[in-house]
């Protein structure tokens, strides 16, 4: 039987709860009733987006930017005012908003280094 493509993203973070807020309060996104005590799971369509606590053995103080290698985009419906808020917030964006094949786009750091990109077309 063949994979039939990704149905869950998680990202180890250092402070579950100062992310869970980062990821409600800019993003918008809202806590599922679902998830063990140690994640948060967000209601999030057609893919489960989560943060958990480190799994042991795990350093994310060992490396300057977690998750290198992965691109982690998620839609958004108002990209530039995400932007704008993480910006007066003093964030860090990595990559300005620019308009291209997936609408507005653009890239931030969470509170634990992971590049996160925005984008407004589905």
């Amino acid at each position: 039987m063949p994979v039939t493509g990704p149905d869950f993203l998680s990202l180890q973070v250092r402070d579950l709860d100062a992310s869970q807020a980062f990821y409600e309060n800019y993003l918008g996104l809202v806590r599922s009733k679902a998830g063990p005590p140690h994640a948060v799971v967000f209601e999030t369509a057609p893919i489960a987006f989560a943060l958990r606590d480190i799994v042991a053995g795990t350093d994310l103080e060992s490396v300057e930017q977690p998750g290198i290698g992965a691109a982690i985009w998620l839609h958004a419906t108002d990209v530039q005012a995400i932007h704008d808020a993480l910006v007066a917030d003093g964030h860090t964006i990595v990559a300005a908003p620019i308009d291209g094949p997936f609408g507005r786009t653009f890239t931030f750091a969470d509170p634990d280094g992971y590049q996160i990109t925005l984008h407004d077309r589905a």
